[in-house]
């Protein structure tokens, strides 16, 4: 036999194939009804590793493990299409249907806004540039942020999530967790760091540097050339400049922004110090109620994966299902459970697509903890 002789011979196989994979649809169609009817679990574990067991048994030694992982992908699937029908009932498909077919509402030119830290942040580089007219109310630290919020206060609030050179800012996720906003928009901020001193400072007479930690790490290859000097965390970029602009001293600087040079009447003694020129940090816009405005097609979401083989890819295979664009996946190992994970996940797929809602309400079932903190777009 020839190449195409094989082929045909899967054609066939295949064939067959189909046509049971569509009988064991519909026989799952019918126990996802009795389940509903009776107000059973979708999820099976005993019944899984029965089945795991038999196949195991059924197939020769070279082709078991192979045989185990096409099941496990095979109750995934199972498993998404009994919650298919369920999830349609419940209370975060219902919110996310409404706001997708409700009347759009445009995102707002100008409110109030809360940011963190002071005049000449980089939080507050984000809110103009997210908002032509922005009223910015500041706040010392990122929790205080979001009581604004959550208070308010204010209608929106302006968070570093992400770093393109230190990472992901996990305060923030934690703070997601712990409190009820949801992420409305987002945008990327150029940072361009500063090594700034009160003037007519010397940098030669340098021994103490000032700044937030995310700004440290991301100035870290510039501040191994100075090992003789103290490097101090601060609550934020802006608040160790105006707090070095009064240094009589003259022996402290910060690492800040350009804009904070002017603010506080600064000398600038070294420029664009961060550890590569492509240094981006992307903010989040958070406002107390869910909302979705035109042109949304990121979403993010925080997921507790239970401890067993194949969750994570049953997880990513629904995913791949809607053809939805994975562009962040992170984990975090959770305080006190050994070798569990929090993950997080950013997801590209429009709010327009059909399979949105019924995807992010599949998914707040088939976990443990579930978190859904906003669909949003990102302004370049």
């Amino acid at each position: 036999m020839d190449l195409s002789d094989y082929r045909k011979q899967i054609d066939d196989v295949d064939d067959q194939i189909i046509k049971l994979f569509q009988r064991r649809m519909e026989i799952v169609d019918g126990i996802g009804e009795y389940k509903r009817s009776h107000n059973v679990p979708v999820n099976s574990g005993s019944r899984e590793r029965d089945v795991l067991t038999r196949i195991s048994k059924a197939l020769p030694p070279h082709l078991e493990d192979f045989g185990r992982s096409l099941y496990r992908s095979m109750f995934h699937i199972s498993k998404a299409y009994e919650a298919m029908h369920k999830e349609k009932d419940s209370p975060l498909y219902k919110e996310l249907s409404h706001m997708i077919t409700a009347e759009p509402v445009q995102f707002p030119k100008r409110a109030i806004v809360a940011c963190q830290g002071r005049e000449g942040a980089y939080s507050q580089i984000a809110a103009e540039k997210l908002f032509e007219i922005p009223e910015i109310m500041y706040n010392n630290s990122f929790e205080g942020v979001i009581k604004m919020v959550t208070d308010g206060m204010c209608e929106y609030g302006i968070l570093p999530i992400e770093n393109s050179t230190a990472g992901s800012v996990n305060e923030i996720y934690d703070l997601l967790i712990k409190y009820d906003v949801h992420i409305v928009r987002s945008t990327r901020v150029r940072i361009d760091h500063q090594l700034l001193g009160a003037k007519g400072m010397k940098i030669k007479d340098l021994k103490t540097i000032y700044s937030h930690p995310q700004a440290i790490r991301q100035c870290s290859t510039f501040l191994s050339t100075l090992p003789d000097v103290e490097i101090i965390p601060f609550e934020n970029t802006a608040m160790a400049a105006a707090k070095v602009a009064k240094d009589e001293t003259r022996t402290s600087a910060s690492i800040s922004s350009a804009s904070c040079a002017q603010l506080y009447n600064m000398d600038v003694l070294q420029t664009e110090i961060q550890n590569f020129g492509n240094n981006h940090t992307r903010f989040i816009c958070i406002a107390k109620e869910p909302r979705i405005y035109p042109g949304a097609n990121r979403t993010s979401i925080m997921m507790v994966m239970s401890h067993t083989p194949g969750t994570l890819f049953g997880v990513l295979s629904r995913f791949n299902a809607t053809g939805a664009n994975l562009v962040k996946i992170e984990s975090r190992p959770i305080p006190g459970r050994e070798f569990e994970f929090t993950f997080y996940f950013d997801i590209e797929l429009s709010i327009y697509d059909a399979k949105f809602a019924s995807l992010i309400s599949e998914l707040d079932h088939c976990e443990e903890q579930f978190k859904y903190f906003g669909t949003y777009q990102e302004i370049i």
